[in-house]
């Protein structure tokens, strides 16, 4: 199994492997107006794709992208934020989405990236466990909600040298 940069023509089967992933988790319905959004996400050419692959078989992938004026939670241009962490079902527990996150960070260090932030439903707790172990904290204070009824918590890690001093 490795991590590399997603291929233009391996985006349509990501986007349907993020999707997959949500809805069979319960964490979106598949008529929720985020699917199309987490469908396209990376397609822009804005930010970085990553997957996790074992041959041919895409078994997870996640976005780091950059600040945006128009992100939810990072708020300046030392900011860049990890999004949509997936995992196909039959590759979960096998440290695919460690693997997935220590990738994203590092791509972010490389990019002089001096905080690193995420969302997450409240629901997704093996997540939230994998962010905490990764150091990565709470930041109640940017915690929010892209529609009625989705409470999203937001975590950061610090990569800047001075904090990790």
């Amino acid at each position: 199994m490795l991590v590399r940069e997603a291929r233009h023509d391996e985006m349509p089967r990501i986007g349907d492997l993020r999707v997959a992933t949500y809805v069979g988790q319960g964490l979106l319905t598949p008529d929720s107006p985020y699917v199309p959004v987490l469908r396209a996400l990376g397609t822009s050419g804005v930010g970085e794709v990553l997957v996790a692959v074992d041959g041919d078989d895409i078994l997870g992938t996640v976005t780091l992208r950059p600040f945006q004026r128009d992100s939810e939670i990072t708020v300046s241009a030392d900011e860049a934020e990890i999004r949509a962490l997936a995992v196909a079902p039959y590759a979960q527990r096998r440290g695919v989405g460690g693997l997935l996150l220590r990738a994203a960070i590092e791509r972010a260090v490389c990019a002089h990236v001096a905080h690193l932030v995420l969302s997450t439903q409240p629901i997704m707790v093996a997540a939230r466990r994998l962010y905490v172990s990764e150091g990565f904290v709470r930041l109640p204070e940017r915690d929010w909600s892209p529609q009625p009824g989705m409470p999203l918590l937001t975590y950061g890690l610090r990569l800047d040298r001075a904090s990790r001093d």
